[in-house]
């Protein structure tokens, strides 16, 4: 519980971006989820690196950890290719 009027703001404000947050992350599983898939459509791969680099550049994730997650989707598609 807060204690203060700027601890209960900022209380509110981190509550909104989780929920935010974790709404983009959800996404990215799933984008990931279907790109990987036997039949990935280019669309969906596509898509699934522009939500990485989205949610890194707002900051959701880091920007290794968007890298990270690029380039191991990438070797995945090679070996399976």
């Amino acid at each position: 519980m807060a204690n203060t009027k700027s601890a209960a703001k900022r209380a509110r404000q981190t509550e909104r971006r989780s929920l935010r947050n974790r709404s983009v992350l959800t996404r990215i599983r799933t984008l990931s989820k279907r790109a990987s898939a036997a039949g990935g459509k280019p669309a969906d791969i596509t898509a699934l690196l522009s939500a990485i680099d989205k949610a890194a550049k707002r900051g959701i994730i880091h920007r290794n950890a968007g890298n990270r997650r690029k380039a191991r989707f990438a070797r995945a598609r090679a070996i399976k290719t």
